[in-house]
């Protein structure tokens, strides 16, 4: 069966396709469209998963959708009612455009599937899932295990907020839910306001702020917003919440608990700000914390599954996984609404179509498999005692490398187009070029293979640069990325090299673990570190690899293998063998505000709109001392800031 999966029409707008219950394509709209989190159908990314698969639209079996419009409807109504009449504004605001556009969902998917291919039966092949369940569906089925229990945490799907579900084999049952108004996510999002940054984009910058702080509110928050039971379920204090009625997250009873209003965005941050960063992500993380370890009690199961944008949250993942209650953790990359597209196709193909999970060591998928009876995709799927135990080996996911990859023609025609000066090398020349400029801490942009899918660079759409440099952090974030001073950089490490460098002995693939800097690898701490405060801690080198060591000398680490992918491993091996380091500064190829570059036009621009100093795409290698200076752009007010 090929199955085409679909998430849109709130943010992060996605495709996949799923054919024989294997992974083979999967990208994000906002890379092609160039707007970051596009919610719009995703037309070119539906493209994009059927030219990887070489088909056409017509010769899809199913399409599913990631959720259900009528019950987020229903949830919208019943909020409306329960508030009233607090809530009439927001529900002025809201009804027009849910009757206009979002009510009408299936009649919307049914047209833009219909101009592809008049001749199919869409009303019979158009299926939709529950949004926590195809976020289940994507931690679960990629995983590399045959049972595990699934914890889903995110903003609000249709009702559900957290939930709770155990997949065996091919079988995926939701056991419990908590459900709107009461969020993790959306506590998370009213801090994330507050600090002045922007809801469902900034989330990660008050991750990244946090360290930088000490969590004083933690208390505050523990006693007037959220009442945490021992076993991690939860209900918020809507008092201080306005997301339910108004505009805004919080109100004025939330500005007086903390000392004064939200943060504007232009606003410095102070101190207080890096605090209240600090002490919601300790509440996130206690409330992880008891959320896993009573579900380990409670079902026996060793492993566990992450989705949701919660599970984004790269430090309380690292937390659970070190807490040691479940043998083996595992979080989808695309963890957020974008996987939600995977998870749909998924839950079609195995529990409503009934197809096996195959094992994660098999090949690209093929075009067969028995046809799928048309029944509801709630209903009990086919257990499937013949799914081997995967646990301990690598997943199905083909480490996120899932986008378009483009040739060797198409590259140097879109240079050529572009104006570019190159030269074309081989492999190892091309490898060695890369490997002399970050040694002499040039800043390169790495552009390799099929794009990743989910918020993560993982080696293919990358910005690099040498780890051990004590400038790096600060030359990246300000001249390249555009960005603010305090966000940390991730390690991209050799698989084979990371218990000498972190506190981490497994892998790491997909930079959703934190963790700390081998003992070893750090530097004394300076004297006067105590009396620095907040941004001026970054002044203080804290290990030999000090561009990736945040101000609490940890670390998101990926791990790089050979097997997923070779180029990179390759260029971290070069350097190690010319450093003695195997490890490098990974970040996303793009700007501030702008998704991650995907064509070699992309690229392109993207290189002569920064102070990056070499570019290495496909076999070709740039340099910026070589570039027509006609050619520089601004980039500074190219994006809307994220």
């Amino acid at each position: 069966m090929r199955i085409l999966g679909l998430s849109a029409f709130y943010h992060d707008s996605a495709a996949a396709l799923v054919a024989g219950g294997r992974i083979v394509a999967a990208a994000q709209e906002e890379r092609f469209t160039r707007k970051r989190h596009d919610s719009d159908y995703p037309a070119n990314a539906v493209a994009c998963c059927l030219e990887q698969a070489g088909i056409t639209l017509d010769e899809v079996d199913r399409v599913a959708f990631y959720d259900k419009p009528f019950l987020k409807f229903e949830r919208l109504l019943e909020t409306c009612v329960a508030f009233a009449p607090r809530g009439f504004r927001s529900f002025r605001m809201a009804v027009p455009i849910w009757i206009k556009e979002k009510l009408f969902q299936k009649s919307l998917l049914r047209r833009k599937l219909r101009a592809l291919a008049p001749n199919v039966d869409w009303e019979a092949k158009l299926l939709f899932a529950e949004h926590h369940q195809s976020h289940a569906a994507s931690a679960f089925y990629p995983s590399p295990f045959r049972e595990a229990v699934v914890l889903t945490m995110d903003g609000v799907g249709e009702w559900a907020t957290t939930s709770v579900a155990v997949g065996r084999g091919s079988d995926l049952e939701m056991t419990r839910e908590i459900h709107f108004p009461h969020s993790l996510g959306l506590l998370y999002s009213a801090f994330t306001y507050y600090t002045g940054f922007r809801v469902n984009s900034g989330e990660y910058k008050v991750m990244g702020l946090a360290p930088y702080g000490e969590p004083k509110h933690l208390r505050t928050i523990l006693d007037h917003l959220i009442d945490l039971k021992p076993d991690g379920t939860f209900r918020l204090n809507l008092d201080y919440f306005a997301y339910c009625t108004g505009l805004t997250m919080t109100n004025g009873r939330f500005d007086a608990l903390f000392g004064g209003p939200p943060r504007e965005p232009d606003e410095p941050l102070t101190q207080r700000h890096m605090d209240l960063a600090a002490s919601v992500q300790a509440v996130i993380e206690e409330a992880v914390l008891r959320l896993t370890r009573s579900l380990r009690v409670e079902t026996g199961i060793p492993h566990l599954c992450l989705a949701g944008g919660v599970a984004l949250n790269c430090v309380a993942n690292g937390k659970v996984l070190r807490d040691g209650r479940f043998d083996d953790l595992w979080v989808q990359p695309a963890a957020g609404d974008a996987g939600g597209a995977l998870g749909a196709a998924l839950t079609a193909s195995h529990r409503l179509c009934g197809e096996p999970r195959p094992s994660v060591s098999a090949g690209r998928a093929g075009a067969g498999g028995p046809p799928c009876h048309s029944r509801q995709m709630e209903h009990e799927s086919r257990k499937d005692p013949s799914v081997p135990s995967a646990a301990g080996g690598t997943d199905a996911m083909r480490g996120a490398l899932l986008g378009p990859a483009f040739g060797s023609d198409e590259i140097r025609a879109a240079l050529d187009a572009a104006g570019a000066r190159y030269e074309t090398l081989a492999d190892d020349a091309l490898i060695e070029a890369a490997v002399e400029a970050l040694a002499a801490g040039e800043a390169v942009g790495w552009f390799q293979g099929r794009m990743e899918f989910g918020p993560r660079s993982l080696g293919n759409r990358s910005i690099l640069g040498d780890a051990r440099s004590p400038t790096m952090q600060k030359t990246l974030n300000l001249k390249v990325k555009h960005r603010e001073s305090f966000r940390p950089f991730a390690p991209s490490v050799l698989l084979e090299d990371v218990a000498d460098w972190f506190e981490l002995d497994r892998d790491s693939p997909y930079m959703l673990l934190v963790a700390e800097v081998s003992t070893e690898r750090r530097k004394p701490a300076a004297e006067s570190q105590d009396a620095l405060f907040g941004i001026d801690r970054l002044r203080l080198p804290r290990s030999d690899i000090p561009a990736v060591t945040h101000v609490d000398c940890s670390a998101r680490v990926q791990t790089v293998d050979r097997e997923t992918n070779p180029r990179y491993h390759a260029l971290l091996e070069a350097f190690k063998a010319e450093t003695g380091c195997p490890v490098l500064v990974n970040t996303s190829f793009n700007v501030r505000g702008e998704p991650i570059v995907c064509t070699p036009s992309d690229a392109f621009r993207c290189f002569m709109g920064t102070d990056l100093d070499c570019l290495a795409i496909g076999n070709c290698f740039l340099r910026k001392t070589e570039q027509d200076p006609s050619l520089k752009r601004e980039f500074t007010d190219s994006f809307e800031p994220d």
